[in-house]
């Protein structure tokens, strides 16, 4: 069984961002290949979470999953807010933290994110070198296409609420708060499969808010730019064949635009199903195992300069954790 120790670590502002790090029961054995796991719109740290994760790290890795700032566990104000590129430069504070950690292989980081966090890690993959294998399940592509795709009167509502809402923030007004999944309030989501998903055993300190510039900032986000730019680095993308929400059309779409080595895992299914996936878990740890199961023969960074060799250090906690 993968032990979990709960870690913390300061953003490039001072922002703590906390996490739960897990490594496999034999892990002075390590150094081990690690894989970032990066959640979508509005998620936290949950007990589904944490049961994927420790099977991950079961098959072999040291596995970081974090809270966004502002969300969880994590420090960072406004609280329930998305700023896309911002999480997107927290994401690679928590590669940087891997890359620190003693029971790490630095050059053996994959990433690993659905939905939002899909997308994230897109264009992780995309610029940062350090990240050696990626895997985008139902990632986001093109966020001013999905906005788009909620229909006129919709979108014309939001739109116009974007623009109230930034005129009262100039004057002063803490940004306004809709729900994250709700069939009768203003909410981000408002479809039957969201809100049972959202809503069904939520993690204690989530709430059911969000930001409304979070959906204009999501609007604004388009990791399918980046998609061409990911190889050489490994790209598996997992795809849901009923998706409305991200789209199975945009993402299938984005995997014809990426270069080798690139694999498409196609799944009968929405969106929401492949959160508890058992061949969705199953085809990630594959590509993973195949791509990061053993060291580069030239290990180098991204300067260039050869890694230390921080071979047989056990592991060992930031602070004080369960498990």
């Amino acid at each position: 069984m993968a032990n979990r120790i709960d870690v913390e670590f300061a953003a490039d502002d001072g922002t703590v961002l906390r996490a739960w790090l897990y490594a496999p029961a034999a892990a002075a054995a390590g150094p081990w290949p690690a894989i970032a796991l990066v959640n979508g719109f509005a998620g936290v740290r949950s007990d589904a979470v944490d049961a994927l994760a420790r099977r991950v790290s079961d098959a072999g890795f040291v596995v970081l999953v974090h809270d966004h700032r502002g969300w969880g566990g994590s420090d960072g104000r406004p609280r329930q807010d998305i700023n896309p590129p911002q999480q997107l430069a927290d994401t690679q504070t928590a590669i940087s933290f891997l890359e620190d950690r003693p029971e790490v292989d630095p050059d053996r980081i994959g990433a690993w994110g659905w939905s939002l966090g899909g997308g994230h890690v897109l264009m992780l993959g995309a610029i940062d070198s350090r990240v050696r294998c990626v895997v985008a399940q139902v990632p986001t592509i093109s966020g001013s296409e999905i906005l788009r795709r909620r229909g006129g009167e919709q979108l014309a509502a939001f739109r116009a609420a974007f623009l109230r809402d930034r005129r009262a923030r100039f004057h002063g007004a803490d940004p306004a708060v809709i729900a994250v999944a709700h069939a009768e309030q203003p909410a981000a989501w408002q479809d039957p499969d969201s809100i049972a998903t959202y809503t069904r055993d939520p993690a204690p300190n989530w709430l059911n808010q969000v930001t409304l510039r979070s959906l204009e900032a999501d609007g604004n986000n388009e990791p399918g730019y980046y998609i061409s730019r990911i190889a050489p680095t490994p790209l598996l993308m997992i795809v849901a064949t009923d998706d409305t929400t991200t789209y199975t059309d945009l993402q299938l779409a984005a995997y014809e635009r990426a270069l080798e080595p690139k694999r498409l895992v196609l799944l009968p299914g929405t969106h929401w199903d492949l959160y508890a996936s058992e061949p969705a878990r199953q085809a990630a740890v594959d590509w993973f195992t195949e791509h990061l199961a053993h060291a580069p023969e030239h290990p180098v960074g991204t300067n260039g300069f050869a890694r230390p060799d921080n071979a047989g250090l056990p592991m060992t906690a930031d602070r004080s954790g369960g498990n």
